[in-house]
């Protein structure tokens, strides 16, 4: 590899590693992703082109909410953002309070451009919430994942994650495939004042905090049964 292709590629690493770094520690973003995904679910519900994902989510057993999954690349393209789960308890059909992820993944290749993505993840089986409340897990290898909108092949009907996403930039669509999600532990930490797992918010509902019951109201609403659209 010559000297230039090793700088330009060490520029690009270190443009992503800036990039994912951005939410890496600071805590104080905790509540403004967690008003973020209130705006998010809902305008995917009121989206004439997500009708897909407003056909589904109502059978999700939980939502994972990504504002803002910035990609960037230049030879090495890399994407990094951070969200909440909700899981919906089936018995008393209520949402859970929020869990804090990152997600993120690197890709080699001739790329160029940047990319800003809305992302929402349906997980719609055990498999995919239990690799949810894992220390770390890979979409595509630790759990299937297909792109919405749904109807355009069996896979979307057996996935254990289900994917939406809108973007605008220079890439084209959003693979995400291969990407790594893991709990943000610190941040859970300082948003409920302790230490707490993804199981003690979402399973064991032993951490509570008001500022996000708007979210939950909002996701009750927007996933309640109703007359749907077909999308096929």
């Amino acid at each position: 590899m010559s000297k230039k292709k090793l700088f330009t590629l060490l520029f690009s690493f270190l443009l992503f590693f800036h990039v994912t770094s951005a939410f890496a520690d600071d805590y104080s973003d905790t509540q403004a992703i967690v008003d973020k995904s209130a705006i998010i679910i809902k305008s995917f519900m009121e989206d004439p082109d997500m009708t897909g994902f407003q056909n589904h989510v109502m059978y999700a057993k939980g939502v994972f909410i990504v504002p803002q999954m910035l990609k960037a690349g230049f030879f090495l393209g890399g994407s990094g953002g951070s969200g909440v789960l909700l899981s919906k308890n089936t018995k008393s059909d209520t949402w859970s309070y929020p869990v804090f992820y990152t997600m993120g993944s690197v890709s080699l290749g001739l790329q160029f451009g940047g990319e800003a993505s809305e992302i929402i993840l349906m997980v719609m089986t055990d498999k995919g919430m239990n690799s949810m409340l894992s220390t770390s897990f890979k979409l595509g290898a630790d759990a299937t994942v297909a792109a919405g909108p749904i109807g355009q092949g069996a896979k979307a009907a057996t996935a254990d994650i289900l994917a939406f996403a809108r973007s605008k930039g220079a890439f084209v669509g959003l693979a995400i495939e291969g990407a790594v999600i893991k709990p943000r532990n610190k941040w859970n930490a300082s948003y409920y004042k302790k230490p707490v797992s993804p199981a003690d918010i979402i399973i064991n509902n032993t951490a509570s905090n008001p500022h996000a019951d708007h979210l939950r109201n909002i996701v009750q609403e927007k996933t309640k049964f109703r007359t749907i659209k077909v999308s096929y």
